[in-house]
């Protein structure tokens, strides 16, 4: 007789079979990489990039996104229209099998099977959206007939139906995301409209429109393609946007320099390829687009197959090696360069570059599901043959803007062994000092990171309360001497000249610029506690400035956060409750009752009291009772070291922000902006966004 199987035993009855697309709602995040704000656009993402694969083969020259109500999404197109014939291995209809099985699309190579170069690899993307929503609905207009069919959670309704007659090609998918699988449903107009943006520009001739009919009450019911593919151009009074470059990258290159100072003229522009006449067997097309400016940063776009590649990859390798060496050669030819043993290194002729490539492959790879970086080494060869190539000649024939871009990178080479000389400076005194931690900085017993946690706080009054108040084991305090240099333009030879920041630099223990190593990082979680003032908030947009242009990797790593401390102590008798916006005071004061007969109003100097609120006088009665103190704080150094500790240093009762980039680009953008030179834009900028703003009066 067999014994049966103990507690935690494992054998055949233990191994799941999940069938169809089970796999995708099992464990959504392999899929689409998570259910948070980003997986949910992703859908959008994953749909489109169908439709903007027809357009880039050629076969469509419309796409249209819209955003409907009850949370729905449509996209449509007017190419060849979803395949709707019978599948000989399935036995359905070649519709129902995209969007009801993985793996299963016309994108896997070879002209006879779809497309010559496609995003998309493995054939899940249909699908794994169908999987992932309550509703989908597909109208596809082919050969004279109109046909639809409907899916509930990935399954389909009925068959595929025959409903009319129809003049029209082209596909319209519509879904509405599950609200089970999803954390929030909740679309974000202004990233939609970025994502759509970059790629209208990377496909030539394609006219993109990106409607938000959600509060539209026009008719969106898909019977006919006609009346979906122009709903743009009609005047339904929702907002919308129409992009259509003929420019392609170079546009996108202008685009991206709206802000800028460009060092030279004439934006260097090459594409080698053609969907009819590939530029080889291996790789379709290379397209390059590039101009210098009057910045220290560097500006890299990378997309294969129109993918963006958030992580570069070998196409950008191919780039790199192929602008220094076409840079070096030029330059020492006609003698630009006056060392002749000292040429110009690879992060020497990045400085305020900005620069798109894209390439196209029949077959492609990725490292990795979510494609942030090209692998295909065919990639590498030909981007530097097609831009060595093509750079040469354009430095030839145009000899001002060659001897600009010359005389751009000589300034960083400069610039380079300076900075270099300051960091040595830097780290051999901390070497001959036994690496001595700055005075100021008053560092906690533990030696692991894991544990570690650094606040940098503003003055030394902040300084002296979180001292006192914090946790001596595992919290080390940093309190900054008024407001740190705005390295938006600085060099790090300027920058190490700061105390300041020489003291954090040293503290974090990470080194900086090209000896920077996120793995001597001290502390894993670095906090910045300002006041809650306007000058708080200029020194915690100066911080974040530094950690985005030189420790973007601490960003990147979930590390950097801002303490949140409370804005309000509110007293009555015995009892305190911390407030930490408007709202959250009400409902305290609400919370306290009607025995509330009078409410005193303490300034952070605890002098002379202010008037009542008029959206506290509510908390008001006519019957007796204790008086609620409300004391408003201005600073972290008005706090006690109890209050410090209590409300914002405390795991167990803080509340903290971390801080992630959303999107490099655009974060980027508002950093050139609001921290950089050009006051005119920065003017433009505040008067465009002031209706956004908090502002505490």
């Amino acid at each position: 007789m067999a014994k049966k199987s103990e507690k935690g035993g494992y054998s055949a009855s233990s191994i799941q079979i999940l069938e169809g697309l089970e796999p995708v709602r099992k464990r959504p995040g392999m899929y689409i990489g998570t259910t948070g704000p980003d997986g949910l656009h992703h859908l959008i993402w994953e749909i489109f990039d169908n439709s903007r694969d027809e357009a880039m083969g050629g076969f469509a020259d419309r796409v249209e996104v819209a955003l409907l109500p009850d949370n729905y999404i449509r996209v449509v197109d007017n190419g060849r229209g979803i395949p709707v014939d019978i599948h000989k291995q399935t036995k359905v209809s070649a519709l129902e099998t995209i969007m009801t099985t993985l793996h299963a699309g016309g994108k896997f190579g070879g002209e006879d099977t779809g497309y010559k170069v496609s995003g998309g690899l493995h054939g899940v993307g249909s699908s794994v959206v169908n999987a992932l929503s309550t509703h989908m609905r597909v109208d596809v207009h082919k050969d004279g007939g109109h046909h639809m069919q409907e899916y509930n959670i990935g399954k389909a309704k009925a068959r595929v139906k025959k409903l009319s007659a129809t003049k029209f090609n082209g596909s319209i998918v519509m879904f509405q995301a599950d609200p089970v699988i999803f954390t929030e449903i909740k679309y974000e107009w202004k990233r939609i409209v970025a994502h759509l943006r970059q790629q209208a520009y990377l496909v030539k001739g394609m006219r993109l429109s990106v409607i938000d009919a959600r509060e539209s009450d026009a008719k969106l019911d898909p019977e006919s393609l006609e009346d979906v593919i122009y709903l743009a151009d009609e005047k339904h009074e929702v907002p919308s946007e129409t992009f259509y470059f003929e420019g392609g990258l170079k546009s996108l290159v202008a685009f991206n320099n709206h802000y800028q100072k460009p060092v030279h003229k004439n934006i260097f522009y090459v594409e080698k390829g053609t969907i009819d006449e590939p530029y080889d067997s291996d790789v379709q097309s290379v397209e390059i687009a590039l101009q210098y400016v009057d910045d220290i940063s560097a500006r890299i776009s990378a997309f294969a197959n129109n993918i963006y590649n958030s992580e570069h990859g070998t196409h950008i390798t191919g780039f790199k090696t192929a602008l220094t060496r076409t840079l070096n050669t030029y330059g020492k030819k006609n003698n630009l360069i006056k060392d002749k043993d000292d040429g110009f290194t690879g992060d020497d002729v990045l400085e305020g570059l900005t620069v798109v490539v894209s390439v196209k492959m029949p077959e492609i790879q990725f490292e990795g599901q979510t494609k942030a970086k090209l692998g295909s080494v065919e990639a590498r060869s030909a981007v530097e043959s097609v831009f060595g190539e093509a750079f040469s000649m354009f430095l030839e024939e145009n000899p001002d803007d060659a001897k600009a871009v010359i005389n751009k990178v000589v300034i960083a080479v400069k610039a380079r062994k300076a900075a270099k000389a300051a960091k040595d400076s830097v780290l051999r005194k901390g070497v001959l000092e036994g690496m001595t931690l700055p005075g100021k900085l008053a560092d906690c017993q533990t030696k692991s990171a894991e544990e570690s946690e650094l606040f940098i706080v503003e003055g030394d009054s902040a300084g002296g309360s979180a001292k006192m108040g914090r946790d001596r084991r595992t919290q080390a305090i940093l309190p900054l001497r008024g407001k740190i240099l705005n390295v938006e333009r600085a060099r790090i030879d300027r920058m190490l000249g700061s105390e300041q920041i020489k003291n954090l630099v040293v503290a974090l223990g990470t080194a900086i610029g090209d000896v920077f190593d996120i793995t001597k990082l001290r502390y894993h979680k670095i906090i910045i506690a300002t006041d809650a003032d306007v000058d708080g908030a200029h020194i915690r947009t100066l911080l974040l400035t530094l950690f985005f242009r030189y420790f973007r990797p601490i960003i990147d790593g979930g590390y950097l956060y801002i303490a949140q401390p409370p804005l309000y102590k509110i007293q009555k008798g015995k009892e305190t409750h911390y407030a930490y916006t408007d709202e959250e005071k009400v409902a305290i004061l609400k919370s306290l009752g009607e025995e509330v007969v009078e409410v005193e109003v303490v300034s952070e100097d605890g002098e002379e009291p202010e008037p009542l609120p008029e959206e506290d006088e509510e908390v008001e009665s006519t019957k007796k009772a204790s008086r609620v103190r409300i004391q408003r704080y201005k600073g972290l150094g008005e706090m006690n070291p109890d209050e410090l500790w209590e409300t914002t240093m405390n795991p167990g009762n803080r509340l903290l922000k971390q801080v992630h980039v959303e999107d490099a680009q655009e974060a980027d953008k508002v950093f050139d902006i609001l921290m950089g030179t050009d006051v005119s834009n920065r003017k433009s900028f505040i008067q465009s966004n002031a209706r956004l703003a908090n502002v505490d009066v």
